[in-house]
């Protein structure tokens, strides 16, 4: 009896080992690591949201070789100024040769630049700079008020919740990120433009006037917004940049 005992513990151990070497799977090798000689931006960049919120877009790279074709599995790092998140924050590309991260902004309104990088076959750093735009609380009030009273006109892109109404318009408004034109006017005659129209500086008086709309705090936070968001940048003694 003893021996029959011991004769079933060896066959239900070597039943439970051989299970389990049956069900051990060896892990699968990582892909071999491939090299461009580019990173470009697909998507993302040039954004506007609240200090320390997360980006409503995506920022979207992508890996090139020097025929300009996509590169499927480089790796792609992001870093950025202090306080700026990455989900994820590196990462292969995928069959598309795109690399895709969800952005978090620091805690300080200004603008912030973010870097995408990649190793060319030579071991040399590729890098692609990203421009992102931290809106503080007076430039989240006026990006509110733009919503609402501008950019029908001086947003020429038309959204399922606003059509916009630029190509109706004899002369074209500018748009609030045209910094060629607007950083050449000064706060004192843009807030006069908002607040009586167009004909207070000789301009269209298809610009109407605000004053009896928008307070004052409303309009110099309107105008806190057109200076963050210029492009070339609005520069001032007073304003704000974030660190790198």
């Amino acid at each position: 009896m003893k021996a029959q005992v011991v004769a079933f513990g060896l066959l239900t151990l070597c039943t439970i080992l051989c299970g389990c070497a049956r069900k051990t799977v060896s892990a699968a090798a990582p892909p071999a690591p491939s090299y461009g000689s580019v990173i470009v931006e697909v998507s993302g960049g040039k954004q506007a949201a609240g200090v320390g919120a997360r980006l409503d877009q995506p920022i979207v790279v992508q890996v090139n070789d020097d025929q300009g074709n996509a590169v499927t599995n480089a790796m792609v790092t992001m870093s950025g100024s202090a306080g700026v998140e990455f989900d994820p924050v590196s990462g292969l590309t995928d069959s598309s040769g795109q690399f895709t991260t969800s952005v978090s902004l620091g805690g300080m309104a200004g603008r912030y630049q973010l870097t995408a990088s990649t190793i060319a076959k030579s071991q040399k750093t590729v890098t692609l700079k990203i421009e992102e735009i931290a809106l503080g609380y007076q430039e989240v009030l006026g990006r509110e008020l733009n919503d609402q009273y501008c950019a029908r006109c001086h947003n020429a892109e038309s959204t399922p919740e606003r059509v916009s109404n630029f190509d109706n318009l004899e002369i074209k408004p500018h748009p609030f990120a045209e910094g060629d034109t607007l950083n050449k006017i000064s706060d004192a005659d843009l807030a006069a433009l908002i607040g009586h129209g167009g004909p207070a500086l000789n301009k269209s008086p298809l610009m109407p006037p605000y004053g009896y709309t928008l307070s004052k705090s409303e309009i110099q936070a309107l105008i806190a917004y057109i200076r963050i968001v210029s492009d070339p940048p609005y520069h001032s003694a007073g304003m704000t940049y974030a660190k790198q």
